[in-house]
């Protein structure tokens, strides 16, 4: 059932106020949108209908407010004292997945691959994109399958595993703004580096989806690479217990697993938080852990690693919110 909504002068700042047509969640846990399964309530969540209902909603929010795009909740953490504004779900509303033909304001293809371009949008999760590009006999995004998250966040942190990344095979973003404007820009537009991803001109941006060059190859093959990331996920990684994948970059020519475990933090709990005994760089939640606990487990990782190896670990999460 769709329902619509209006959103006052007030909020708008004055002017005509636009019918918006998704829907609006108020005092939302945030447990229930991020794969922790902990943490605050948002003051306000939206559910957009569309790309073009969203373009509505960012530029009628006002200035002084904070915007939080969450696609799958992968690596994120609310605080349990809630975070204020609005924060915008985008997994299952823009979730376009493509082969386009286009090649205009594009770099050109490499002469001697034969290639083909890929769109998907922010809403799309990461894995399907991989599997789509194997049934479509492309090569060379099988890593995507080891990836929890969706398309957007892969995009913004430069999400990779296997030794692969998201901005090796991105030739183009498409992004909307905070009045609402799309956007279409080039790698070259950006510094992007491991798991890090920045406008050189700095402005308030999400992405909205991408285009990305893969060869055409063996799509069999690939689909059994795939199978194959899969089972060395469920062999290494903690998935029967509610976690954000990798909390911590690796350091330079490290792991930041290794170190954890060197300094004896396997099993390590804060209350019902706990360094997985499977994979020391996932925190599990063993079932009423508080974002309170995985914060302080964070902090206890840190501080402890630094302690014992001098390294200070670089968090691959993002924390938002205000502590209670």
């Amino acid at each position: 059932m769709r329902h619509d909504y209006r959103m006052s002068e007030m909020d708008l700042g004055g002017g005509a106020a636009p019918v918006l047509r998704g829907r609006f969640l108020y005092n939302e846990p945030m447990g229930k949108h991020v794969t922790w399964r902990a943490g605050g309530a948002a003051q306000r969540v939206y559910i957009p209908a569309d790309l073009d209902d969203l373009g509505w909603l960012v530029r009628s929010v006002p200035a002084h407010e904070d915007i939080h795009v969450v696609g799958l909740g992968s690596n994120l953490l609310v605080r349990d004292g809630g975070v204020a504004g609005v924060v915008i779900l985008l997994h299952g509303v823009l979730k376009r997945l493509a082969i386009e033909s286009r090649t205009h304001g594009l770099p050109p293809a490499p002469a001697n691959i034969d290639t083909a371009l890929v769109y998907a949008q922010a809403g799309v999760v990461a894995p399907k994109l991989a599997r789509f590009a194997a049934n479509h006999d492309l090569v060379g995004g099988e890593f995507w399958a080891g990836i929890p998250g969706t398309v957007g966040g892969a995009i913004a942190m430069n999400a990779g595993c296997y030794g692969s990344e998201t901005w090796d095979k991105l030739v183009q973003v498409q992004t909307l703004d905070r009045q609402g404007q799309l956007n279409e820009r080039l790698p070259d537009e950006y510094v992007t580096g491991y798991r890090h991803v920045a406008l050189r001109h700095a402005r308030e941006e999400w992405f909205i989806g991408g285009w990305f060059r893969l060869a055409r190859g063996d799509g069999a093959a690939s689909r059994e690479t795939i199978k194959d990331l899969l089972k060395k996920r469920i062999a290494t990684q903690p998935l029967n217990l509610p976690n954000a994948g990798s909390v911590f970059r690796n350091p330079p020519g490290d792991y930041a697993a290794r170190l954890i475990e060197s300094c004896g933090l396997k099993g390590y709990r804060v209350g019902d938080a706990q360094v997985s005994e499977k994979h020391a760089n996932f925190i599990v939640n063993r079932g009423q852990a508080t974002a309170t606990d995985i914060e302080r487990l964070i902090e206890h990782i840190e501080n402890s690693v630094e302690a014992h190896t001098n390294v200070r670990l670089l968090r691959e999460v993002r924390i938002i919110g205000e502590r209670r």
